[in-house]
């Protein structure tokens, strides 16, 4: 799953807000404020403060988010026709990039280099495969004949084996909470629920990662609201944990605490952000199509992972408002497009260069 934020509407008013002045990081530049502090919030505050910047954060902690929620595979070769995913040969090294100063910054491991063997099913598939591979741009990220590892001694075979090249696991989850701890232990986090009545003021500029809840965001009203709801099981195993990312029927991805995240389903007409007994059913029976070996579920998870309606990020400032921001749409591929949509909304910031208008949020006047 990709990644999401967790802002929640409120009638009450927001707690208290640290001053501006407060940021020990920062002694000079433009005050701001970000509502949502999952994957979205976290990678535009830290641009902002690298740049400079005084930089606050408004969250609901309690609310799930997709940023808890998500694998965070970095997946170049997408789909049943196998096709690269939009802008991979831009998003990788941003992501690379980004991702690596974190690491330095907060001091854990987010980064996994992890190779993605998936199944091909039949004859079609293998020939679809092989076809594509053989296209110039696509070579480097695909292998034909991939080192199967473990994978043969705990799954049922398959009709033939094909390997994503350059693809990785990023801890979405990790980065999340440990850099919620840097800016709470910093006096620049705030549990709390925007009120949209009374926006906080001391600030020049606030922008929202509110995740699929920016549905319930007045400003961006004329933004289509999106989101789709993602289940996943946590299982663990009595075998030693698989070494790559494996897709069959579902992902099955190795956790650093020696756990399989598996997913995920998608659905987009939701009530809630609830698990069910019926995605629980449906993820068990496709695991047990797939492994071999006995497996038992520690953990059941559901989000909404924030979508828009012509699937591109959505960015930019209001038309009429330019004190208020939006970074948001991330989707199912958060882990790799947020780096890049970040960094667009830094040039937008810093320098006014108006993102591609694929992502730009003025696309979305024309689309409501």
């Amino acid at each position: 799953m990709g990644a999401g934020t967790d802002t929640v509407t409120s009638e009450k008013a927001p707690q208290r807000f640290p001053s501006p002045a407060s940021n020990k990081v920062a002694t000079c530049g433009i005050d701001y404020l970000i509502i949502g502090q999952g994957l979205a919030g976290t990678l535009i505050g830290y641009r902002l403060e690298a740049a400079g910047h005084r930089v606050h954060y408004l969250d609901a902690p309690e609310q799930t988010a997709a940023s808890s929620v998500a694998a965070g595979i970095i997946n170049p070769i997408t789909g049943r026709r196998f096709v690269k995913s939009w802008r991979i040969d831009e998003l990788l090294p941003e992501a690379r990039r980004l991702y690596g100063e974190l690491e330095t910054l907060l001091g854990v491991k987010l980064w996994h280099d992890t190779p993605l063997v998936r199944t091909l099913f039949n004859r079609g598939d293998e020939n679809d495969w092989l076809a594509r591979s053989a296209d110039a741009g696509y070579a480097d990220y695909m292998e034909d004949h991939p080192a199967l590892g473990r994978i043969p001694d705990v799954t049922v075979p398959a009709f033939a084996y094909a390997c994503v090249r350059h693809s990785a696991r990023v801890d979405v989850s990790l980065l999340v909470s440990a850099f919620r701890d840097r800016i709470s232990e910093e006096n620049r986090f705030i549990a709390g629920s925007v009120d949209y009545d009374r926006l906080p003021d001391g600030y020049d500029r606030i922008i929202f990662c509110e995740g699929w809840r920016s549905r319930f965001n007045p400003y961006f009203d004329f933004v289509p609201p999106g989101g789709n709801k993602g289940e996943v099981l946590f299982v663990t195993t009595a075998e030693a944990p698989l070494d790559r990312l494996f897709k069959h029927r579902v992902f099955l991805v190795p956790q650093s605490d020696q756990s399989y995240w598996i997913g995920a389903t998608s659905e987009n007409n939701f009530t809630d952000d609830l698990p069910t007994p019926a995605a629980r059913e449906y993820l068990t029976d496709r695991l047990r199509e797939v492994m071999t070996v006995p497996f038992t579920i520690t953990d059941h998870r559901a989000a909404i992972r924030p979508t828009a309606r012509d699937r591109r990020m959505v960015i930019g400032s209001h038309p009429e408002r330019p004190r208020l921001y939006i970074f948001n749409g991330l989707g199912t591929k958060g882990a790799s497009l947020a780096p890049l949509g970040s960094r667009w909304l830094l040039e937008l910031l810093e320098h006014g260069q108006a993102p591609p208008h694929e992502v730009d949020v003025r696309r979305c006047l024309d689309l409501k």
